[in-house]
């Protein structure tokens, strides 16, 4: 074998090049770390935000003591409590609001408690009906029939002056008494 075959010893490694190579791991991790931060943040404040934020709450006009009779089911409509500029129909609302006495209203969410489908009221048979799944709710609220788990969700009205108003929320999930 001649000189030229045989490969160049390596030198050993100078304490220059294992400072360069701590300069480099740190580096590496730094810049690791502060990428990982980085994409964190938003996952993390996503996660965070409706913990620290309070529930938007509302109330909303929907008619006058005169639009219902003593009675009468009817489905009103609003603006959610939340609306976003940008949300267009999607920031409207509806309820089934009742009238029990002249000074007594109940309120009910029109989605199911079973998973969200909208239901209606059937006047003649005196129940609410989801067409998804076969919910059956009872005039109260209560179930009467189907898949749901428990009954329909209620908002808190008031009168105020002449006016009926819901107490609104982005999304009723609980049963609320008036």
């Amino acid at each position: 074998m001649s000189d030229h075959d045989q490969p160049a010893p390596t030198p050993a490694p100078g304490p220059d090049d294992e400072a360069r190579r701590q300069f480099m791991l740190k580096l590496s991790l730094g810049l690791s770390g502060a990428a990982a931060l980085a994409a964190g943040v938003p996952v993390v404040s996503a996660l965070l935000a409706p913990l620290l934020q309070p529930d938007p709450q509302t109330w909303r006009k929907v008619g006058t003591l005169a639009d219902f009779a003593v009675g009468s089911t009817h489905l009103v409509r609003f603006e959610n409590a939340d609306p976003v500029a940008w949300s267009g129909v999607s920031s409207e609302s509806a309820a089934w609001l009742r009238r029990d006495s002249e000074h007594a209203f109940t309120a009910f969410s029109v989605n199911c408690a079973h998973l969200g489908c909208p239901v209606r009221w059937e006047a003649g048979a005196g129940l609410f009906m989801c067409p998804c799944h076969g919910g059956i709710y009872y005039k109260d609220g209560t179930v009467a029939a189907g898949p749901p788990p428990r009954g329909l969700s209620q908002y808190r009205t008031r009168i105020s002056g002449q006016d009926v108003e819901l107490l609104t929320a982005p999304v009723p999930i609980t049963n609320i008494s008036s």
